[in-house]
């Protein structure tokens, strides 16, 4: 834990060079991995994670294939084609011009020189798809340079996923506004039903969609509001040609997310449920507790594991919130992982939660936000609790979006 911290210092001691690539820093983490070397490599925009990295602009996309090579000491190198010579002139180092297929290979023997073990965005077996951006061929090809590619999935998640001071509280700020619509959407679902006015899911959705306009945020993708069935289905879309009246005795899922709208803003992204009436049947509260009960025990993983300096992997979250939900004999009901990374996007580029669709050994590192969010799908109904967790660059552990919801809102007694 001492590594990720004292690495973290180095990318946050001065934010005005936050659009600039520090080597420096690049390095002295390589070195703490045990790496002789980084090779970021793109064509066609087809690495995404490399040009975030490096600092791409959104649309400087060319037609030719890159190559950057950052050695844990001395100079970094650039490979670059001779119509595009210009590609990486942004960057430190010194750069060799190819322009035939030999000249290529050629270039790549020579960036790899002296480097036995070198990351790339690969990931063994495709183990981590959201890391594995390089193809196969290229991955051929430095290997006949090197003795080993090695997952570059900690060193992106380091450069990349890490918040500074002003995102963490573009978060902050972001939560509240997340947390206030709940109020809004419970409030509205109340009223129209006491009134005997008709509400949907549509108009739910639509009403937390003002909402963010009215506070000055964004999202790309209008919320999840789903009752009774459709609240089952974790990446349910209402719209016009599925939307569904609300009534007295239906249980409600709202999942929604959004960030502000500015430059680097960062997203908060929280779940709650809700029952249409004065009181909630035992049956959803049931389910509920053990919900929750999982929630609790991802949330104590991550918390007991930075108090006692233990370096913690994503997998290990979801297992400690997979084991609660099936010894409560619902693990079958339980059909996604724990969590997602959190950042500019609302599934960002660092360690997920997830021991179930792969196993994510990435190490859950300082100044990085995540979900935690199990739930429990039946045919009849689907409940989930979710909640951000942002670990501070001293490895305090905080939960975002309000209070943690305990129990099932009784919505017509509540609103």
């Amino acid at each position: 834990m001492g590594f990720q911290i004292c690495a973290l210092s180095l990318i946050r001691a001065d934010p005005k060079s936050r659009n600039m690539i520090d080597v420096q820093a690049i390095q002295d983490a390589l070195k703490q991995f045990n790496l002789d070397g980084w090779l970021l490599y793109d064509f066609r925009g087809t690495n995404p994670l490399a040009r975030r990295v490096l600092q791409f602009a959104e649309d400087a996309v060319g037609s030719r294939r890159w190559f950057y090579c950052i050695p844990a000491e001395g100079e970094p190198k650039k490979l670059v084609h001779r119509i595009e010579s210009g590609a990486l002139d942004t960057l430190p180092g010194k750069k060799t011009v190819y322009l035939k297929w030999q000249e290529l290979e050629a270039g790549i023997e020579h960036l790899l020189a002296g480097i036995d073990k070198v990351a790339m965005e690969y990931s063994a077996n495709n183990a981590n798809p959201y890391v594995s951006r390089v193809d196969a061929g290229t991955v051929e090809l430095v290997r006949r340079s090197c003795d080993e590619v090695v997952s570059s999935g900690n060193l992106i998640q380091l450069f990349e996923a890490v918040w500074d001071d002003e995102q963490w509280a573009m978060h902050q700020e972001a939560s509240e506004h997340t947390n206030a619509a709940f109020k809004r959407a419970w409030s509205l679902i109340a009223n129209r039903i006491r009134a005997g006015e008709e509400v949907t899911e549509v108009s739910v959705q639509q009403e937390i969609m003002q909402h963010f306009a009215d506070n000055g945020m964004t999202t790309y993708h209008p919320p999840i509001v789903g009752i009774g069935p459709h609240s089952g289905d974790p990446h349910f879309e209402p719209d016009p040609a599925n939307d569904t009246v609300m009534s007295e005795g239906d249980f409600v899922l709202i999942d929604l997310w959004a960030k502000m709208d500015r430059p680097r803003g960062v997203y908060s992204d929280l779940t709650r449920v809700g029952f249409i009436g004065e009181t909630v049947p035992k049956t959803y509260e049931d389910v509920f507790r053990i919900v929750a009960a999982a929630r609790d025990a991802g949330i104590a993983t991550v918390k007991d594991a930075f108090a006692s300096g233990r370096p913690l992997q994503g997998w290990e979250v979801d297992q400690a919130t997979r084991d609660v939900i099936e010894e409560a004999g619902y693990g079958e009901a339980f059909i996604h992982r724990t969590g997602h990374s959190i950042g500019q996007e609302t599934h960002g580029n660092g360690a997920n939660m997830d021991n179930l669709e792969m196993h994510d050994d990435r190490l859950v590192l300082p100044s990085t936000c995540f979900s935690i969010e199990p739930g429990i799908y039946l045919p009849e109904s689907g409940i989930r609790s979710e909640v951000d967790v942002f670990v501070d660059e001293n490895g305090e552990v905080h939960v975002t979006g309000g209070e943690l919801q305990t129990a099932v809102i009784p919505i017509l007694a509540e609103y």
